[in-house]
């Protein structure tokens, strides 16, 4: 592939995509315009990656171009921050919860017990979409409910609600401050953050008095 192809926006589609797929679909996906999602598909499909199919696209999963960049993509970007990036681009209905809530909820300013060697991503995902997660799971050689390194723990439920916070899904602050309040050792400053966010009723008092 030619080095000027290979752009962010090549590497969305990559990751976007799915064995059979539409230009439609991965536009919304991938969250850019038709026109320059179809003229980056149709470098694809020049390239042999992609295979023009009535009405859509097909992946050409033996072609050495696309495992070369899969490969690379699995080397190199498989880090924290692509775990959650990757999840966006899926296009299944997911939502954070448990400490990845508190986390969206308090802003990125109250993270506990997750580091490099052990960093769950707590997230939900609706049972109709699982197979799909799984799939693109094993694509880009991302881990589910492991017990190191960095990993998404999964909750599958039929169906639940959320709110969309930023570019994230996550559960209702009502339901975050629930989480925190039955783990209140580990959660008292989050529940502090949120007090003052949020104008939340909250019988918080963590923080130290200072004595002149």
């Amino acid at each position: 592939m030619k080095i000027e192809t290979l752009n962010p926006y090549i590497i969305k589609i990559l990751i976007s995509l799915r064995k059979e797929d539409s230009i439609s679909s991965i536009s919304k996906r991938i969250n850019l315009s038709y026109g320059w999602t179809n003229k980056w598909v149709s470098e694809l499909i020049k390239e042999g990656i992609l295979k023009e199919k009535w009405r859509g696209v097909t992946l050409q999963e033996d072609n050495k171009g696309y495992q070369r960049i899969l490969k690379f993509i699995k080397e190199n970007l498989n880090d924290i921050n692509f775990y959650y990036s990757a999840l966006q681009l899926f296009g299944v209905d997911y939502c954070f919860t448990k400490t990845d809530a508190v986390y969206v909820w308090t802003e990125g300013r109250y993270n506990i017990a997750r580091y490099k060697e052990f960093y769950p991503i707590f997230v939900k995902i609706k049972k109709l979409d699982y197979p799909i997660f799984l799939e693109y799971c094993k694509k880009l050689g991302l881990n589910i409910n492991s017990n190191k390194g960095v990993f998404y723990n999964v909750e599958v439920l039929d169906s639940f609600e959320c709110i969309k916070k930023k570019n994230s899904f996550v559960e209702f602050l009502n339901e975050t401050i629930d989480f925190m309040q039955a783990n209140i050792y580990n959660f008292e400053p989050a529940l502090e953050m949120i007090k003052e966010m949020y104008n939340k009723k909250l019988n918080i008092k963590y923080k130290e008095v200072s004595y002149l």
